[in-house]
């Protein structure tokens, strides 16, 4: 039988520390745009960017949460951009594209991309985006520093991704809230986040 999960309460409030956004789009009536629809979401805008190197050279020095990339900028692109930032570990990338194509999303799932939105934003599209973003970020950074291998690392996050579904579907939460009652079930029983997922799933097959 698989356990309920402590789930955080929501009653305790917001985190008090507002989650730090990098902009970066060319055209500047779209990145101010960006930037209020953030800012009014309670986001904090750190920085700016009008194209893509400096995107990189932003991202590398103020480090923030989420940094959100046009596909197209000049200098360097969106997605070249996005390479280098997840390499260095600068932050999670959210890619804001005038184009939905099936190649476009391909490009930069590979290039370790953690969301997008497409043209024209809208608050509803940004708030959800940079929450994912956030969520699978943390769950990344989480696997690489417990697991340093990277066939490892894979098999790991599979099993996250599973475990992560057994609690969705088992108590209805969301995959945000899945992760955080599983990173909490870790902390709690000492061990890794990758060991905690394998005990979930394991106790659903054995349910099953």
């Amino acid at each position: 039988m698989v356990e309920a999960p402590a789930v955080p309460d929501p009653s305790r409030g917001p985190d008090p520390s507002p989650v730090t956004i990098l902009v970066a789009e060319d055209e500047a009536l779209i990145r101010l745009d960006l930037v209020e629809m953030l800012e009014e979401l309670g986001y904090q805008v750190v920085g700016q960017a009008r194209d893509g190197q400096q995107a990189v050279d932003l991202a590398r020095e103020l480090r923030p949460d989420v940094i959100l990339l046009d596909v197209t900028m000049p200098v360097r692109d969106g997605l070249s951009a996005a390479e280098e930032i997840v390499a260095g570990q600068f932050g999670a990338v959210v890619m804001v594209t005038a184009f939905s194509q099936a190649d476009t999303v391909a490009r930069a799932a590979d290039a370790g991309v953690m969301g997008y939105v497409v043209k024209p934003c809208s608050a509803s599209d940004l708030g959800p985006a940079v929450e994912m973003a956030r969520s699978r970020w943390a769950q990344m950074r989480d696997l690489t520093e417990q697991v340093g291998d990277l066939g490892e690392r894979l098999a790991a996050r599979e099993t996250v991704d599973a475990a992560k579904s057994v609690l969705q579907s088992s108590f209805g939460l969301t995959e945000a809230e899945a992760f955080s009652a599983l990173r909490r079930q870790a902390m709690d029983a000492r061990i890794t986040l990758a060991e905690a997922a394998a005990i979930v799933v394991e106790r659903a097959n054995s349910a099953g």
